[in-house]
């Protein structure tokens, strides 16, 4: 008696405490709450691992940024950097170093064959460079002009009087460490050989060999003249908090917008090898629509799990109400429980996803140099509010139906079952849900993109279910309809509400793993082509009109069948509808830059096959007619009809714009800003340039070189091996973490499919007491699941076509079109797969006998 009058008297919030651990820690040893915890797990998992991923990723960017461009910000201009630069940096403590950049020809001694090579010549001072090292070949002991596996980093710079060099230098001038280099007027002995250099960069020069020289020298060569294309760099450095930078930075664009300043640009940390920033960036995106897939599966499969939860606590909810607890006292239990699993699961999926987010940083291995910085917290506090919105958003409202369950319910079964969830939570509930996906795409156009496809998909899904469920009521079966058929179309138009539910469930999580397939594959492999195996590696210029034949004769004997063949024109603009143009008519600077200079054009009938026409038509063999690339066209203001003069030469050739090109300048093709679709223009002095893959002969170059000596020859194998190694590695991650989506996608299928179990053990249990054969209800049941599974794998891979076009266009900008193949394979995949999930999930139902499913349903 004392100790029912101690409960009594305690605390309404401290007995549903009690009551929720209670409750938690039986259903957990009875795994009722084992679908939930593991969907939780893995949404937490899969969105925690991306951003401890991408958090580190991002920090090792911003560190790395500043060793990518010799320091944290730079100047570069056409002209020797003006006073007012280095002034400012000296007023604001910064250090400063300058290096010029220029193209030349090398030359080796006559000695040794007297062969010329061009070369990107690269003069520095002492404190080269400001952030970074120099890697350096270490000599080898026995033979110091071999070179050695081993690599060493230095702050040294070329002494004067010697050059660095890069290493396929020597095989193309047949030159050895320790020989001579001719640069301009001036011999050189080779020091070192260059492993890696921080701020490379990755211009069209940048690819040539480089060779490093001490700028003591550079007037000795007399390479630079009043005309010498030369690219003058400063680079600043200040303290770690980059507060001083930051100033000169802000003060430095003001400079450059000012109009007594030409020829000058700033770059920072922001803009450092912008042509990897947007290989990860795209690598960051398809991990983050992976993992956006997976938890929103997962969201679907808490939905589902959470109803045929509160479904089998039913009735021990109204024993509870039987024996005095009160409406919120149930409230406050099953929300502890909840809340406390969600924490758990929430925690167990961040400690997954800590670890798995290491794989992804293993795969990922070479996109950044040095060891990646640690995480902040904001992937942890993304994981935990993920996993309680999950489960608080669908999880918890069928829940909390079991407090209103009415105490009748023990001896009237057909009363107080679940309602449907109120518009007013289930809105809340999806509202946060979609905040919190938003805020982990860390892309409001994919966010966008995946929460409302997703979301319009669903509402699709259900709305042409309804429709086809009420044309099934009206149809008819004839006498010859086989009786398993005829149950199975009974069993789904009983139950009206769980069919749409089913279908749409099941809709959603094909409509993932459809769309995962498809980018995987497709997606994946327009992204491949951008530098396919076979993709040009070589690009030769200055192939003069006279040697055509020869040089066309020369590939040809090197084993070289297929090749791109463009003549080049440069041409400076000189007016656009017959109005003289200048750099004073545009503000943007780059818009002036392409004014002031020549461009490079080209001539050729058939337009290139790499290069889509976004407007206009292109038309082989128009006379009078030009066709201008996407980009340029917007800088300059351009658009169709308008009439371009070119200056070629001193020889004018006018065109009208017939069509725009859109041009993937990543794509390691030749790729011009204008081209006149003709085969010749007579009159205009032009070169040739071929792009080719490079033959394994490894004196190839040379020869070619050799019979060609005025030609300019550019090695990119090892930036295509980069770019592919890049893709390989990405490719590799995003179909890791699509292990998890899988298994959400499972879960689903799972959830969705035995969410009418208990419904269907009675059903069945009556049909076999009448006389049904366990034969026949297989049967039905097969026919159900397939007949499910067909619909919603068809509605999901139709959905998935156009979601992953969009997706393609808009967010991974690729030409993609998926095949007309798809929508039938995805409903025999869909059909396959439900039965599957039912023959697991549902086989007990079948097994189990009459007699003991009656009993249950009467007790």
């Amino acid at each position: 008696m004392t100790k029912a009058l101690t409960q009594a008297t305690r605390p309404e919030w401290l007995l549903a405490t009690q009551l929720g651990w209670r409750n938690l820690w039986r259903d957990l040893r009875a795994g009722e709450l084992n679908l939930l915890i593991v969907s939780v797990v893995l949404a937490v998992a899969a969105l925690s691992a991306v951003g401890f991923f991408a958090d580190r990723l991002q920090a090792g960017l911003w560190r790395d940024a500043r060793q990518l461009l010799g320091g944290d910000a730079v100047v570069v201009s056409d002209k020797p950097t003006p006073d007012v630069f280095f002034e400012k940096a000296k007023s604001l403590a910064l250090k400063t170093q300058t290096t010029l950049n220029f193209p030349s020809m090398a030359r080796a001694d006559d000695a040794k064959g007297g062969e010329t090579k061009l070369v990107a010549l690269k003069a520095v001072s002492e404190g080269y460079p400001l952030r970074g090292n120099m890697s350096l070949f270490k000599a080898n002991v026995q033979q110091p002009s071999m070179l050695s596996d081993e690599v060493v980093t230095t702050r040294d710079v070329p002494k004067p009087g010697t050059v660095w060099v890069d290493p396929p230098l020597l095989e193309s001038l047949n030159l050895q460490l320790g020989d001579r280099l001719w640069l301009g007027d001036q011999a050189f002995q080779i020091a070192a050989l260059i492993e890696r250099e921080p701020d490379r960069g990755a211009s069209f020069m940048n690819f040539a060999p480089r060779v490093m020289m001490h700028q003591q020298d550079v007037a000795a060569t007399g390479l630079v003249q009043p005309a010498s294309r030369i690219s003058y760099r400063m680079a600043v450095a200040g303290a770690e908090d980059q507060r001083d930078v930051q100033k000169f930075l802000n003060w430095a664009r003001e400079q450059v917008q000012s109009p007594h300043i030409r020829g000058v640009q700033i770059e920072s940390m922001e803009s450092g090898r912008p042509e990897m920033r947007q290989t990860l960036d795209r690598a960051e995106k398809f991990l983050n629509l992976v993992a956006l897939l997976a938890a929103l599966l997962c969201a679907v499969a808490v939905a589902l799990a959470a109803r045929t939860f509160a479904a089998r606590h039913l009735d021990g909810c109204a024993l509870l109400r039987v024996l005095g607890q009160s409406q919120r006292t149930l409230t406050l239990a099953y929300g502890f429980e909840f809340v406390t699993a969600g924490v758990l699961a929430s925690l167990l999926g961040l400690a997954l996803g800590y670890g798995v987010h290491h794989a992804f940083v293993w795969l990922l291995a070479g996109l950044v140099d040095a060891q990646l910085p640690p995480s902040s917290g904001a992937p942890a506090i993304l994981g935990l509010g993920m996993g309680l919105t999950l489960l608080l958003a669908f999880g918890l409202p069928p829940v909390l139906q079991l407090a209103k369950v009415p105490a009748i319910r023990v001896i009237r079964r057909d009363m107080g079952g679940l309602q449907p969830a109120s518009v007013g939570v289930l809105f809340t509930g999806l509202l946060g849900f979609a905040a919190a996906l938003m805020w982990a795409s860390r892309d409001v156009k994919l966010g966008l993109m995946t929460v409302g496809g997703f979301a319009a998909a669903t509402l699709f899904f259900a709305a042409i279910t309804w429709v086809l469920l009420k044309l099934l009521r009206q149809w008819v079966p004839s006498s010859a309809t086989p009786r398993w058929l005829l149950l199975a179309t009974r069993q789904v138009m009983a139950r009206p509400v769980y069919a749409v539910v089913q279908v749409s469930a099941l809709s959603v999580g094909l409509l993932a793993l459809v769309l995962l397939v498809l980018l995987r594959t497709d997606l994946i492999s327009s992204w491949r082509k951008a530098t396919p195996v076979n993709a040009p590696d070589r690009f030769v210029i200055n192939v003069q009109p006279d040697q055509t034949a020869a040089f066309q004769s020369a590939l040809s004997q090197a084993g070289v069948a297929q090749y791109d063949w463009y003549p080049m024109i440069r041409g400076r603009l000189v007016a656009i509808n017959d109005k003289a143009v200048s750099p004073a008519d545009y503000v943007e600077d780059r818009a002036k830059r392409l004014v002031d200079r020549e461009f490079n054009l080209s001539a050729r009938a058939a337009k290139p096959d790499h290069n889509a026409v976004v407007e206009g038509t292109w038309t082989d063999g128009e006379k009078d007619a030009v066709s201008v690339e996407a980009g340029i066209a917007q800088t300059l203001g351009l658009k169709m009809g308008d009439r371009l003069r070119f200056d070629v030469g001193g020889v004018i050739s006018e065109g009208r714009i017939t069509s725009i090109r859109k041009v993937d300048w990543g794509s390691m093709r030749a790729n011009f800003f204008v081209m006149y679709p003709v085969d010749e223009l007579p009159d205009v002095p032009l070169s040739y340039m071929a792009a080719f893959k490079t033959p394994p002969q490894k004196s190839f170059e040379r020869n070619l070189l050799q019979q060609f000596p005025n030609i300019t020859s550019v090695d990119m194998r090892a930036t295509i091996t980069q770019v592919q190694k890049v893709l390989d590695q990405v490719i590799r991650a995003v179909e890791f973490l699509f292990a998890f989506t899988l298994i959400a996608g499972l879960l689903v299928l799972m959830a969705a499919v035995t969410s009418t179990r208990e419904e269907r053990k009675r059903e069945f249990a009556i049909m076999r007491a009448l006389g049904a054969t366990g034969r026949l209800l297989s049967q039905v049941q097969t026919a159900e699941l397939m007949g499910v599974g067909l619909l919603a794998g068809f509605l999901a891979s139709s959905v998935a076509v156009g979601v992953g076009w969009g997706l393609a266009h808009y967010v991974f900008e690729f030409d993609w079109t998926a095949s007309l193949w798809v929508p039938l394979a995805g409903a025999l995949s869909g059909a396959g797969l439900a039965w599957l999930a039912g023959w697991w999930g549902l086989s007990e139902v079948l097994r189990q006998p009459v007699s003991q499913t009656l009993r249950q349903a009467a007790e």
